[in-house]
């Protein structure tokens, strides 16, 4: 019998096969079409990633040019007598250093000197939707499908991150309350298995790796082409920006624009996130390009509870076919809002400048030697039930007044979510996606070390443990079963194991 395989990639490994050496060579006899690389440059982009938190050491990055390139290397590794690691990398954006490996091989789904010959982006106009290969950009995704006028439907709130990725995770941003995440926006996908077998999967067709792939960070194979849903595209956004001191007037609010998802366009926003503030500087500098330099935003100047304000972002999607009655919908919309009077930021851009926003704050920062620095990042999903114990020990709390990065706190609708996927979220109705983006300097503050980062998020996660708020990690990061078995909850650990059992012949 076959040597079994794990086969690592995406977000989680969950086992690592180590203890032996192969050789690279002996794949050149694969027949591969993509490029098998032992390059040392090529090494040393693959033994790093955006979290710059561990470095790994690949012995060889496959470019693949086909889909079968992929599947004959899997299948290698899995028929191997000695057995070998494979990790697929995207735009190499995972944290923990998911999307690497240690003497094995990297493929390099994103970017190469084969891409040409991948699968390039098809639009179907009829049918509304897009076929994409997994490493592609959502930015490039976006370019394709503008060509026909149409655009996805959801998003993550950074377009430079591969399809395979996303959805391996789930895909969130500011519209999930409307269209679900990424992964909820998916009609079929290419995927192969830990076996090295490409199948083709959907709601009626390996029904079973459709749903288990869709957010199943890598476990189930590598996504190599996606179904993407599409819509009409807007034309322009209004994007608006309001202050609140007071910690449940601002969730009260957020919860009412969620509830409206069901209602027509001219009743809703399009977008709806929010951001935590406990730093007077990072409302003016992050994303400053939004706010005027001559009229920056004082905290001093506004009544706080505990030195902290929140910041809810809304934006209208529209056409200059309606522009006329765009300010109407919107000036409706805020009557019902109860934030601080005076405190409304509004700009106005092209659909594509908004979703593509925080790239342009990825070009400051590189600028300035500030983005390819760690960045220990931890993203939970906490249940509505909690969020204000949340806010008391963590916002007011924990934190104390500075933080290196952007807090996200936003709400989602659990009934937009497929349960059928692997993602695991809070089982209620409700529930917030509450992120902490933050980057490690050495600029010689003590609170903005990676030491110090990486042991609030630890203190972070015992205060929820200690409160028992039943918190989510969301692009999880955990080395042992017990951790694993805890995430998915007794329900969903069954699960997750027999779908290991029965789709990749591994239980864990």
């Amino acid at each position: 019998m076959a040597t079994k395989f794990l086969l690592t990639l995406a977000i989680c490994r969950l086992i690592v096969t180590v203890g032996f050496r192969f050789y690279p060579t002996e794949l050149l006899r694969l027949g591969l079409n993509g490029n098998l690389s032992v390059e040392v440059a090529d090494l040393e982009t693959a033994s790093v990633d955006f979290g710059g938190l561990h470095r790994a050491e690949p012995m060889a990055v496959l470019n693949p040019a086909t889909a079968e390139d992929i599947a004959r290397l899997v299948k290698a590794a899995y028929d191997s007598a000695h057995g070998f690691t494979v990790s697929a990398r995207g735009h190499g954006h995972s944290i923990n250093g998911q999307a690497m490996t240690t003497n094995g091989v990297v493929i390099q789904m994103s970017g190469g000197s084969n891409s040409k010959q991948k699968l390039l982006t098809k639009v179907s106009e009829k049918f509304m939707y897009a076929d994409v290969w997994g490493g592609e950009l959502w930015i490039d995704v976006l370019t394709s499908t503008l060509e026909y006028g149409l655009a996805p439907k959801s998003w993550t709130d950074y377009l430079y991150l591969s399809v395979g990725g996303t959805l391996s995770n789930a895909g969130i941003s500011g519209q999930a309350f409307n269209h679900g995440p990424q992964i909820n926006n998916v009609h079929e996908l290419d995927v192969v298995t830990g076996k090295g077998e490409l199948l083709t999967c959907s709601e009626k067709e390996n029904s079973e790796l459709f749903h288990a792939a869709l957010g199943g960070l890598g476990q189930f194979g590598i996504i190599t082409r996606a179904r993407i849903a599409l819509e009409q595209a807007p034309q322009r956004v209004r994007w608006i920006r309001v202050l609140y001191s007071n910690f449940s007037t601002f969730t009260e609010d957020q919860e009412y624009l969620i509830s409206l998802q069901g209602k027509p366009a001219s009743q809703k926003f399009d977008y709806v996130e929010g951001f935590v503030i406990v730093d007077e500087g990072l409302i003016n500098n992050w994303r400053s390009s939004f706010f005027s330099p001559s009229n920056p935003v004082k905290i001093s100047s506004l009544k706080s509870e505990g030195g902290v304000l929140y910041c809810l972002e809304i934006t209208k999607n529209y056409h200059l076919s309606n522009a006329d009655i765009v300010d109407q919908e919107i000036e409706t919309l805020l009557k019902k809002l109860k934030y601080i009077p005076a405190s409304v930021f509004t700009t106005d851009l092209p659909y594509v400048d908004f979703l593509d926003r925080v790239h342009k704050a990825e070009l400051k920062l590189r600028s300035k030697g500030l983005w390819e620095v760690p960045h220990p990042w931890l993203n939970l999903f906490v249940p509505k039930s909690r969020i204000a114990d949340f806010d008391k020990g963590v916002f007011k709390g924990i934190l104390g007044n500075k933080t290196s990065g952007p807090i996200l706190i936003y709400p989602m609708n659990k009934n937009k979510w497929d349960e059928r996927s692997s993602v695991v979220t809070p089982e209620e109705e409700v529930f917030y996606l509450v992120g902490f983006l933050r980057s490690a300097l050495t600029n010689g503050d003590e609170t903005q070390t990676l030491d110090y980062l990486s042991n609030q998020n630890y203190e972070i996660l015992k205060f929820c443990e200690d409160a028992k708020i039943k918190i989510k990690q969301y692009l999880p990061h955990y080395t042992t079963q017990r951790e694993w078995r805890d995430h998915f909850g007794d329900k969903y650990w069954t699960r997750f194991q027999q779908r290991k059992l029965e789709l990749t012949q591994d239980i864990f």
